[in-house]
């Protein structure tokens, strides 16, 4: 079983990001979708502190550390790229106005609540950060995460054990095993990895799934 790596897993993402979508991406491992969106397409990317148009992460040496996204990574601003408050920023992601957020997460559940900002444990920081405003403002919500934790247990399940950011706000799932479509009717799985049988996915989630 070939599981993606954390490239191929934002490559994966940045294929199903339409022309002319305002994408916000979160932070850590959704950061990555912005060094593969093809270099033919339009995609505008929002960060929450404060700018739309941001592009790819610059060449090491080339940082500009004024230009930075949310999770205090330098980044580059493509041609026409426009700042703004951080209030008119939450603006834009509580109005409506994102097409796409992707984000990363503890639990996703069958019905696409979003637990990623609280494990619940005594000594994590809590930090939901603008979270809960792009899961419930942005009309599609993705998710990237490693399917299993590091004990094996699996992260999308039947009901989220952690405390939730947004209720049944998830549409996608990426894996570093497989894609996962959260519809009224179930959880679809497509995109296995080679060497993976959906038998095999099916008992490592341990909640029901459907074929795509």
């Amino acid at each position: 079983m070939n599981k993606l790596n954390r490239d191929q897993m934002a490559q994966r993402v940045a294929r199903d990001i339409p022309e002319g979508a305002y994408v916000n991406l979160g932070i850590g491992l959704p950061t990555l979708v912005a060094n593969h969106l093809p270099a033919d397409r339009e995609v505008l990317l929002h960060t929450e502190n404060g700018l739309l148009g941001m592009g790819p992460a610059p060449e090491k040496g080339q940082e500009d550390w004024d230009l930075i996204n949310a999770g205090k990574q330098p980044v580059t601003a493509l041609p026409g790229a426009a700042y703004f408050h951080h209030a008119d920023s939450f603006g834009m992601m509580r109005g409506g106005h994102l097409d796409v957020c992707v984000l990363g997460a503890f639990q996703v559940s069958v019905k696409g609540d979003l637990a990623n900002w609280h494990t619940g444990a005594p000594d994590a920081i809590p930090a939901v950060g603008g979270a809960m405003d792009l899961a419930i403002g942005a009309k599609d919500v993705f998710v990237m995460m490693d399917l299993l934790t590091k004990t094996g247990s699996s992260k999308l399940v039947e009901t989220c054990s952690y405390p939730v950011t947004g209720v049944g706000c998830v549409s996608r799932v990426y894996t570093d095993l497989a894609v996962f479509d959260i519809e009224k009717d179930g959880v679809y799985a497509s995109d296995l990895v080679d060497g993976l049988s959906f038998d095999e996915l099916q008992r490592l989630c341990g909640v029901p799934l459907r074929q795509a």
